[in-house]
C-alpha cells in the first residue's frame, strides 16, 4: 500500500472541496482532493447558478473569478407573475447589491483548471474512499488510486462530499443530530437550448403550480415546473414540458417563452436537511455535507462558499498560530446563517408554490402575502436583503470567531 501525507484531506472535488484546497495552498497549507466521479461528469453536473454578490466578491478576492466577471450575467431584479399580472422586485435598488447568473458546472471547471495549474493533488475518480481515526490526532483516508490501493495520513478531513456522501456517514451513530423536512412537491428542472424570454429571472405563481424561468447564458434556458413529489421524467416528454411552461409562465403583454432542444432534464426533491455539529474528531463538514436547503430561494453553492470560508479561515489559523479555537468554533460560527437561509427557503418555497392541502384558502393565503411582498416597500426591502444574502451576512455567529 502506498503512503502518503497531507494537512489537510479533502473529500470531494464540488465547488467547496475545489475552493477550500485553492485557499489552503494560499495560506501555504497542503491538501489533497479525492473526487468519487470522474472530471467529466462533474464539470457538466448542472446545478445552481445564482451566486450572491457577497460570493463573488470572495471568488474576486481569491483570483477566482476572471471568467466569472466575462461571462456572468448580472442581475439587479426579478419579475413575480401571479394572477396574470407581472411585478418586478428591484433587488440592487433595495439594497445595493446584485447577483451573478453563473452555472455551478461552470464554476467547478474554473476551479479546477485553478488546481490542476497550481499543481494541485487533485485525484477523480476515487469510489473507495474510507475514512479512519476521526477521533484520534491521527486521522487517514484509505482509497485507491489510479488501481493502487494508498493510505493518506493527515491532520483534518474536510467532508466537501454532498448529502450522499461517505464523510458524514463515518461518523458514529448518535454523535450528530439531524433536522430535517421534506416537501410535498419537487422540481422538473429542464435545460434548453433556447434564448430566455426576459433579462431576468421570473418566479411564476400559478393555479397548476410554480414554475420558474432562469438562463445560463444568452442562447441557454433553464426551466422548472412543480411537480408532485416523486415524479418520474418519463412522464414528461419535451412536448408536454412546453405546453406546461408556456401555461404558467406567459402573460398578455410579455414575450412569450422561447423554445428549443432539450438539452438536459431531471426531477429534483426538495427538503431541508441540517446536521448538528458540523465537525466530529477531526473531521469538519461542509456544504451540502452538512445542510441541504429547497432550490426556491437560490442559497446552496452560496452556503456552501460561506462555510469554506470559515473553514479556510480557521485552518489557517491553526497552522500560523497553533490556535484551534476558531476550528472548534466553526459549527456555532456557520449554523446561524444556516438556519436563517433554511428559514428563508422554507418561506419562500411556501409563498410560490401551489398549496397542496385546502387549496381554496390557502391560494388566498397565498395571494395575500404575494401581494403584501409587491406592495409594502418594507416587505419588499426585507425580502430583497434575505434574497441577496444580506441578511444572512448579518446574522451574528454563536460563539467561535468567523
Amino acid at each position: 500500500m502506498k503512503r502518503l501525507t497531507t494537512r489537510v484531506a479533502i473529500v470531494g472535488a464540488g465547488p467547496g472541496g475545489l475552493l477550500l484546497s485553492h485557499l489552503l495552498q494560499l495560506a501555504g497549507v497542503d491538501s489533497i482532493v479525492l473526487e468519487r466521479r470522474s472530471r467529466t461528469y462533474v464539470e457538466k453536473r448542472v446545478r445552481a447558478g445564482l451566486l450572491e454578490g457577497g460570493t463573488v466578491d470572495f471568488l474576486r478576492a481569491a483570483g477566482l473569478a476572471d471568467r466569472l466577471d466575462r461571462e456572468g450575467l448580472v442581475h439587479e431584479g426579478f419579475v413575480f407573475r401571479f394572477g396574470a399580472r407581472a411585478h418586478r422586485m428591484p433587488f440592487t435598488e433595495l439594497t445595493g447589491r446584485t447577483v451573478h447568473m453563473y452555472g455551478q458546472q461552470e464554476l467547478v471547471k474554473d476551479l479546477i483548471r485553478a488546481r490542476t495549474a497550481a499543481g494541485a493533488r487533485l485525484w477523480f475518480d476515487v469510489p473507495d474512499v474510507e475514512l479512519r481515526g476521526l477521533e484520534t490526532d491521527t486521522p487517514a483516508v484509505r482509497c485507491t488510486v489510479a488501481g493502487e490501493p494508498v493510505e493518506i495520513a493527515c491532520d483534518f478531513v474536510a467532508g466537501c462530499d454532498g448529502f450522499h456522501g461517505v464523510s458524514r456517514r463515518s461518523v458514529p451513530p448518535g454523535a450528530l443530530t439531524t433536522y430535517e423536512r421534506t416537501y410535498p412537491y419537487a422540481w422538473l428542472g429542464v435545460l434548453a437550448q433556447a434564448p430566455p424570454a426576459a433579462e431576468e429571472l421570473i418566479y411564476a405563481v400559478h393555479g397548476r403550480g410554480f414554475a420558474l424561468h432562469s438562463m445560463r447564458s444568452p442562447a441557454v434556458s433553464r426551466l422548472y415546473l412543480q411537480v408532485e413529489a416523486g415524479e418520474s421524467v418519463e412522464n414528461w416528454p419535451d412536448e408536454r414540458i412546453w405546453k406546461e411552461l408556456h401555461t404558467r409562465l406567459d402573460i398578455d403583454g410579455a414575450p412569450e417563452l422561447a423554445e428549443g432542444p432539450v438539452l438536459e432534464k431531471s426531477c429534483v426533491a426538495l427538503r431541508g436537511f441540517v446536521t448538528e455539529p458540523m465537525s466530529h474528531g477531526r473531521l469538519f463538514l461542509a456544504g451540502d455535507a452538512a445542510h441541504i436547503v429547497p432550490p426556491t430561494a437560490a442559497k446552496g453553492l452560496n452556503l456552501a462558499v460561506a462555510d469554506i470560508k470559515v473553514l479556510a479561515a480557521a485552518f489557517r489559523e491553526f497552522y500560523e498560530t497553533g490556535d484551534r479555537g476558531p476550528l472548534d468554533g466553526y459549527s456555532a460560527a456557520c449554523l446561524p446563517g444556516v438556519w436563517q437561509a433554511q428559514e428563508f427557503s422554507d418561506w419562500m418555497s411556501r409563498l410560490l408554490h401551489r398549496p397542496t392541502e385546502g387549496p381554496v384558502f390557502d391560494e388566498r393565503l397565498q395571494h395575500a402575502r404575494l401581494e403584501a411582498v409587491v406592495g409594502s416597500p418594507a416587505a419588499a426591502r426585507n425580502f430583497a436583503e434575505n434574497y441577496v444574502g444580506l441578511a444572512r451576512e448579518r446574522t451574528p455567529a454563536r460563539g467561535g470567531r468567523p
